[in-house]
């Protein structure tokens, strides 16, 4: 069981979800609060993730049988069997961190965090299922990755500045644009299984062509924040680079995006050492 809720969590991704809320509670929170440092970092570490992949991996387990991705490091097939243990353990280990982190915040600080489970749930529970639901599936998954920086944001208790709100849209033009590539290799199984996504509706070549747009207005933006935080915009660069190769898929051969989205999970972790880099040189002229 603890090795299917492992890999149902999607352990290459912690990182993710737990380094945005991290990285923006140490630059702005003035003092630093080391338990809601370290609660919020772990929250977002596994708990988070394993609800919101979790859930996933329960509900699109049809669709998961038809595509040949999945069973690995790109997702669990979660057997039947393990459907109820998996959404009982995400709420059994998600409800204490929560309880503890609406304890530490305020009003502003909760609203957040109610956008940021409500679109974990939402995104892949039945009735809602925002991730049927072309482009707001890529809006909901890129909320996933964005609101624990936002979080850490309110609960610094600081307004943002514009250069944070530069940097905060284009985290999030940067996962809308990866939740609509990532999309692209699945346009066959979805469709067998009957799934929409944005993909699925706008075709493979038109999808490729939109995430590249969003991955250059995400190196737009961050390019217009101050020095030399606006370097940051540079980093658009390899995801450009992985995604334009792609531009002539056709719905036919869509699963042949696989191998960009496999390179995509190696430049995040060059691009998090690139935005530790930045940090720490903004922080020391701040």
């Amino acid at each position: 069981m603890i090795r299917h809720l492992f890999v149902s969590s999607r352990p290459l991704s912690w990182v993710n979800t737990a380094y945005p809320f991290a990285l923006a509670y140490l630059l702005l929170a003035r003092p630093v609060d080391p338990l809601v440092l370290v609660v919020g970092t772990l929250y977002f570490l596994v708990p988070y993730n394993l609800a919101m992949y979790g859930i996933n991996d329960v509900f699109d387990y049809e669709s998961d049988l038809r595509n040949p991705r999945k069973g690995g490091i790109e997702g669990a097939v979660l057997a039947p069997a393990f459907h109820r243990p998996t959404l009982l353990a995400a709420a059994v280990t998600n409800a204490p961190f929560l309880v503890v982190l609406v304890l530490l915040g305020g009003p502003a600080s909760w609203l957040v965090l109610l956008i940021s489970v409500f679109a974990v749930v939402a995104y892949s529970a039945p009735v809602l299922r925002f991730k049927e639901r072309p482009v707001l599936d890529s809006i909901t998954s890129a909320t996933h990755f964005a609101s624990p920086a936002a979080y850490a944001v309110a609960l610094a208790g600081v307004a943002p500045d514009a250069r944070a709100v530069l940097l905060l849209a284009a985290f999030f033009c940067w996962g809308m644009a990866s939740h609509a590539f990532g999309a692209v290799q699945d346009v066959p199984s979805d469709r067998e299984a009957g799934i929409g996504s944005v993909a699925t509706v706008l075709g493979a070549r038109a999808t490729v062509l939109f995430a590249a747009a969003l991955y250059l207005a995400a190196g737009v933006l961050a390019a217009c924040s101050r020095w030399p935080t606006a370097l940051a915009g540079l980093l658009a660069l390899p995801y450009l680079a992985m995604v334009l190769p792609f531009v002539g898929i056709t719905d036919a051969t869509a699963e042949r995006a696989n191998r960009g989205w496999r390179r995509f999970l190696a430049i995040n972790y060059g691009a998090g050492f690139a935005v530790t880099m930045l940090a720490i040189v903004a922080s020391a002229l701040a």
